[in-house]
């Protein structure tokens, strides 16, 4: 686990890290020297020659793993890099990273494989998008080796299932409460729709042939192309419970004909599940809250990443998605065995696309980006706009620990003020969970309601 909390931000933007005994003092000086006030550009014969570095890391398949004061100087040099890019530094910034490419390895420590993947980002960051190499860093997973490695990461890993698990209880128990046949669940972001077959099977144990439960799903996506490839999968799913009456209704999203059709003696559900942080500007965000509150909802349940970041600025950001990236990475070493080529999957087409669009998300209008803000700052949002909290079940509760049981590899799962691996934490005096990797919240979910 990167242990970044030795270093505040003011400590990092004027590079005073404490590193561990032992390291080069003239390396040291060499990186944080002064660089020139004027606006360095990326010489192309340099560019090439640290791609050529950086292609003989990826063909590297050494396995070792750092000791803490050498995971220590990979994060210190990573640091370095990235102050190098914020201000435009471009030669000390290839330098960094070119020391970076020699140390690190997509097959080594949880370390080395994070800082791999930021120096990936801060290269891209450093190009402009007109550079000729630009877009081969850049280049994301086909859609299939995408899918594959979100499905793989949802069946190791219980970042997904808990945010999943933890929003259909809550959506099934308001169901419950308005003890009503319809349910109608709008989806702002359905993605593959894994989300689903959960609630469909626990609406399905209530509903009997001659009284069937009827549930529409609209469902919000990227493209019309996944928007058919999730409608078929859930439909073929539905045709197992014959008492279920399952329609889909799918939408691209922001599209100027998406538009939402409701119906009498329903209960609405909205399903904000890592949507808002695909919204780029807090206007936007205020407008999708403005437009879930026009609609009466019974329940709407939002899932988000949770961070400390309270500002957009490039050095901010960047401290906020190592720490939630490097816990990430290392919670794979709890799920799967460094050789898999399962893990490597995961975070070259998943992790990695998310830490290349982190960090230059004001380069790619294409991709969405993790805000990392705390749960207050979501909390607020939602008060502003005249929700009100929901108090989580015991259900919801002892469902997440269970989902840990049973997702736990390698490490025990602890709770409440226990070190571990992962842990669940019930805050804001109930009304939300979170989950968390040994001390770190990775996410946070919570329920609301209109509060009319």
């Amino acid at each position: 686990m990167l242990e970044m909390d030795i270093m505040d931000h003011e400590d990092f933007l004027t590079l005073k890290l404490s590193l561990t005994p032992g390291h080069d003092r003239e390396g040291k000086r060499k990186r944080t020297r002064t660089p020139s006030s004027a606006h360095e550009v990326p010489e192309e014969g340099k560019v090439f020659a640290l791609l050529q570095t950086r292609e003989t890391m990826l063909k590297t398949d050494h396995k070792k793993r750092s000791n803490g004061g050498e995971g220590l100087h990979l994060i210190h040099s990573l640091l370095v890099a990235a102050a190098s890019v914020n201000e435009n530094h471009a030669a000390s910034a290839l330098e960094n990273l070119a020391e970076l490419y020699r140390s690190v390895s997509l097959r080594g420590d949880s370390v080395q494989r994070v800082a791999a993947y930021f120096a990936d980002a801060l290269l891209a960051h450093l190009l402009t998008r007109k550079s000729p190499f630009y877009d081969a860093i850049m280049k994301g997973p086909s859609p299939e080796e995408e899918f594959l490695a979100f499905t793989s990461l949802y069946k190791v890993s219980p970042f997904y299932q808990f945010a999943h698990f933890t929003a259909n209880q809550a959506i099934i128990e308001a169901f419950e409460r308005e003890g009503s046949r319809a349910l109608h669940v709008l989806d702002f972001d359905v993605s593959y729709g894994f989300q689903w077959p959960s609630l469909m099977q626990s609406l399905s144990e209530n509903a009997t042939a001659t009284n069937k439960i009827s549930l529409k799903l609209t469902a919000f996506g990227r493209n019309m192309e996944e928007i058919q490839e999730t409608e078929s999968r859930l439909v073929s799913f539905a045709k197992g419970f014959p008492n279920l009456i399952f329609e889909f209704h799918g939408l691209v999203r922001g599209s100027k004909n998406a538009k939402v059709r409701t119906r009498k003696n329903e209960t609405i559900a909205i399903n904000l599940v890592f949507h808002l942080t695909s919204l780029k500007t807090l206007s936007k965000i205020s407008e999708t809250l403005s437009y879930v509150y026009s609609l009466n909802p019974s329940i709407v349940v939002l899932v988000e990443h949770e961070g400390k970041c309270s500002s957009n600025k490039f050095l901010s950001r960047f401290i906020e998605s190592l720490h939630q990236f490097a816990a990430m990475f290392d919670s794979l070493d709890d799920c799967l065995p460094l050789e898999s080529g399962e893990r490597l999957s995961i975070e070259r087409d998943h992790l990695g696309r998310e830490i290349r669009s982190a960090i230059n998300y004001d380069r790619d209008d294409g991709e969405s980006c993790p805000r990392f803000e705390k749960m207050e700052t979501w909390n607020g949002r939602m008060e502003r706009r005249g929700f009100v909290g929901v108090e989580q079940s015991c259900r919801a509760v002892m469902q997440a620990k269970l989902l840990l049981k049973i997702r736990s590899h390698c490490c025990p799962v602890k709770y409440d003020g226990e070190n571990g691996g992962f842990r669940v934490f019930e805050r804001e005096n109930g009304k939300a969970i979170s989950l968390g990797w040994q001390d770190r919240i990775l996410i946070t979910a919570s329920s609301w309601c209109s509060g009319v």
